[in-house]
């Protein structure tokens, strides 16, 4: 069962750092976060470095405040001092950052002052961009200046201790949480979701929910879909998000003649409400962190294909909570999905104990109890 939310024994003001506010996984696991604070009492601020909207409006109707740094340059000075001025306005009392480059903009930032908040940083991902040297550079300059690490599982631990860039007594690992109540599965939502689409109650639906982005490997979706609508005449596939691959994506569709097939609904607010359309969730991707979107899925009790990378096998057991594959295999994918197409109970077993693990292990009042235990290691050590 999902924990009860504990009120916080004294108020803190937090500020959360972010490079924007654009839908994705970050961007939602930290807004869940931070309305989840909020709600307790606590004061709670997000300054996002570029200019931004996205999930920005529902911060707002919350109650609060998003600062934007409106960043023009790779250190922009009057982001820099924007960020200083909201710290010490504010009277800050932890800033909580999200991922590399919000971590050196926070450290840089709280140079030289004199009350210094303690500064947590959340590594969101495997760490893939840190291939770039300088980015590199600045996020270990910075973890020097940063009391705690949160990762967002066992895999993303290892990947930071493990390589010296982060020292283990100052490393905790914590699973992303969502709103669970939110994520729901029944026959009404199911009918509503699939009107709301605008395809027929008796396809057949495989979805997949994220940024269109290479890691992702959405075409390989594509890729195997002439040959299970060979099989299943009813099978259709649905793409919720946006990104540099989009366009790739619609002339894949094209090229392939599945334009009957695919829907590509670009970005959506309204996530939640459209999951209960689909029978398979699909994450294909070459690295992922903790994925949201996965976990969004799960608690809508969905069966799961999901590549065997990043976080993923901590939330998918295999057989038991959905099915692993191997990255960037085709074949591999393309059985999972034909077993699970053809398997009606399987997928009902699957999402069923998927639901169950979320509810238990991954909601978003859990998130905020471990990210204060958090708080309260890195204000003892400040």
């Amino acid at each position: 069962m999902p924990l009860c939310p504990t009120p916080p024994p004294f108020r803190l003001r937090v500020l959360h750092v972010v490079d924007s506010l654009e839908v994705g996984g970050l961007e939602r696991v930290t807004t869940d976060l931070a309305k989840t604070q909020h709600a307790l009492g606590h004061e709670v601020t997000v300054f996002s470095i570029q200019s931004t909207h996205g999930l920005k409006p529902e911060l707002m109707d919350a109650g609060i405040t998003v600062i934007e740094g409106h960043k023009s340059g790779t250190l922009d000075r009057r982001v820099l001092l924007a960020l200083r001025r909201t710290i010490q306005e504010r009277d800050i009392d932890v800033v909580h950052t999200h991922n590399f480059v919000p971590n050196y903009h926070a450290a840089i930032a709280m140079l030289g002052m004199w009350r210094k908040p303690p500064q947590v940083c959340t590594c969101h991902d495997m760490g893939t961009r840190l291939s770039n040297r300088k980015l590199r550079w600045l996020f270990q300059w910075s973890l020097r200046h940063t009391a705690h690490v949160a990762m967002v599982g066992q895999q993303v631990h290892d990947r930071y201790v493990g390589s010296g860039m982060v020292r283990a007594a100052r490393a905790t690992t914590v699973l992303n949480g969502i709103p669970v109540d939110r994520f729901t599965g029944s026959q009404a939502r199911r009918t509503q979701a699939r009107q709301a689409l605008g395809l027929p109650a008796d396809a057949l639906l495989i979805g997949a929910v994220g940024r269109q982005v290479p890691l992702k490997n959405h075409h390989r979706l594509v890729a195997v879909l002439p040959a299970l609508r060979a099989k299943y005449p009813a099978v259709k596939l649905v793409l919720i998000g946006d990104g540099e691959c989009a366009q790739a994506l619609q002339d894949q569709v094209h090229a392939s003649g599945l334009g009957d097939t695919v829907l590509l609904t670009g970005a959506r607010s309204n996530v939640a409400d459209l999951l209960p359309a689909f029978d398979v969730f699909a994450l294909p991707s070459q690295t992922e962190g903790l994925s949201i979107a996965l976990l969004e899925a799960c608690a809508t009790g969905l069966a799961v294909v999901a590549s065997r990378v990043g976080g993923n096998p901590e939330i998918i057991q295999d057989g038991q909570t959905g099915l692993l594959i191997p990255p960037d295999d085709n074949p591999s994918l393309h059985g999972a999905l034909d077993r699970l197409l053809g398997e009606p109970e399987l997928r009902q077993r699957l999402g069923s104990a998927a639901r169950e693990w979320v509810r238990e292990h991954a909601s978003v009042d859990a998130l905020q109890e471990s990210y204060s235990r958090c708080y309260s290691l890195a204000r003892q050590r400040a």
